[in-house]
């Protein structure tokens, strides 16, 4: 059954080699991490919620806004198939009756904050910006080749969008949710830029990237989804 269906549109990707250890206190029950090229990755990702249905049910004045998240990436073995999909640290939206829906049917660690949004495309080049403010502004800016296109096989990109479950920890229980959307394109970089600190956004165990660079950055077109209804899993 579907919980929501909507676009997920312009994903801004920010990519960060991280100690794995620092994430074992998030990894829910039944989960491993999940590594590409033996590198532990976590992205700061930006991008719009657009269309949004609930339970099939459009919700006024909720229906397009911004959504930013830092998340990691999993995976889950069942009847010898691997399940592949991301943990969210935190996810950040525009209104409260967001967070108040997913805190408390998924369980998930999402803050209401202003935000705003800026997509401006100019001839050859596209210009992506999301904001948003915790006493100051912060942002995630993308200047990209505006043609996407598809993505390569076993690529990083592959490996960072083709998790396709949301795990989440309460405590010792996990619950899992499905992810439907197809492969999605991508755009070529030509430069960005970055206003955070992960340190009061995210805590003290996330200070380690205020002094990396980031080891990828992304613009993927994104598509229609659904969510499906979550289940326990332990």
């Amino acid at each position: 059954m579907n919980f929501l269906q909507a676009e997920w549109r312009k994903l801004a990707i920010i990519n960060y080699e991280i100690d794995s250890h620092i994430l074992l206190p998030y990894l829910p029950k039944g989960t491993e991490l999940d590594f590409y090229k033996d590198k532990c990755y976590v992205s700061l990702v930006g991008f719009m919620f657009l269309n949004t249905r609930l339970l099939d049910f459009p919700i006024p004045f909720h229906r397009n806004f911004e959504e930013v998240n830092l998340r990691f990436y999993v995976k889950k073995k069942e009847n010898g198939v691997w399940k592949r999909g991301v943990v969210f640290i935190k996810e950040i939206v525009p209104k409260p009756a967001l967070s108040l829906v997913a805190n408390s049917i998924y369980k998930e660690n999402y803050h209401t904050m202003p935000m705003k949004n800026q997509i401006h495309e100019s001839g050859d080049e596209l210009l992506i910006r999301y904001s948003w403010k915790d006493k100051s502004w912060y942002s995630i800016q993308i200047m990209a080749e505006n043609t996407a296109k598809p993505m390569e096989e076993n690529s990083e990109f592959e490996f960072i969008t083709e998790h396709y479950f949301g795990f989440t920890k309460k405590e010792n229980t996990t619950s899992e949710y499905e992810v439907c959307h197809p492969k999605w394109d991508c755009y070529t970089i030509k430069e960005y830029h970055l206003e955070i600190d992960f340190q009061r956004i995210y805590g003290n165990d996330f200070k380690c990237l205020n002094h990396q660079k980031p080891i990828s950055v992304m613009l993927a077109e994104g598509s229609e989804i659904q969510v499906k209804t979550k289940k326990y899993i332990t």
